[in-house]
Order: structure tokens, then C-alpha cells, then sequence
């Protein structure tokens, strides 16, 4: 997995959806995301440039006027740093079982 700055989780499984038809390229996707998985692509509309760097925190979803993006949040890496942040036990968002090296992918 490559590392651009900002932390890269499992590959592939993000639930993060962007309808492009729908946006309408007010940038508020670009604010409030803490991954910086958005860009402004041509035309003003907003593009994924990182799926795997989506924690599906939902801000995203929940500050978007035209309801262009979706994203199933709670679940995944967010809900483990949330649930650290609130002193409770969580498990981490991949299990080390998981990958071939035994490391983390947080």
C-alpha cells in the first residue's frame, strides 16, 4: 500500500459513493474531509482522487446541500478511532491476522 501523507486503510472496501450528475461543485466535501479524499475536478465537480483514504467518518454525506455523496458511516477505521477517542475498547480496523506481513494498516 502506498502512503501519501495520510493514512491509507484496507483496499477496496470503502463505502464512499460520489454522484457526479448530482454535485454541483461547492467544494464543502473538500472542508470538512479529514482524509483529504476529495479533489475539484473539471468543470467545478468534485472527483475521488483516494477511495482507500476514506475513514467513513460521513462528514462528507452529512455536509453535502445536494445529497451527491453517500457513505455507510460508523463503521470500518472510523468507529475504531472514535470509540478510542471515547475511552471505550474497540478492535482495530483490520486485525493484524490480516495482513501477510502482521503489520497494521492504521
Amino acid at each position: 500500500m502506498k502512503e501519501m501523507g495520510r493514512r491509507l486503510y484496507l483496499k477496496g472496501v470503502a463505502t464512499l459513493r460520489l454522484d457526479q450528475d448530482a454535485c454541483i461543485g461547492c467544494g464543502m466535501c473538500l472542508e470538512v474531509c479529514p482524509q483529504e479524499v476529495f479533489v475539484m475536478g473539471p468543470g467545478k465537480k468534485v472527483r475521488i482522487s483516494e477511495p482507500d483514504a476514506c475513514m467513513e467518518c460521513g462528514a462528507c454525506m452529512m455536509n453535502c446541500p445536494v445529497e451527491a455523496i453517500w457513505v455507510q458511516s460508523g463503521v470500518g477505521c472510523a468507529q475504531a478511532v472514535f470509540n478510542t477517542m471515547l475511552g471505550r475498547s474497540s478492535e482495530a480496523c483490520c486485525s493484524l491476522k490480516d495482513k501477510p506481513d502482521g503489520g497494521s494498516c492504521c
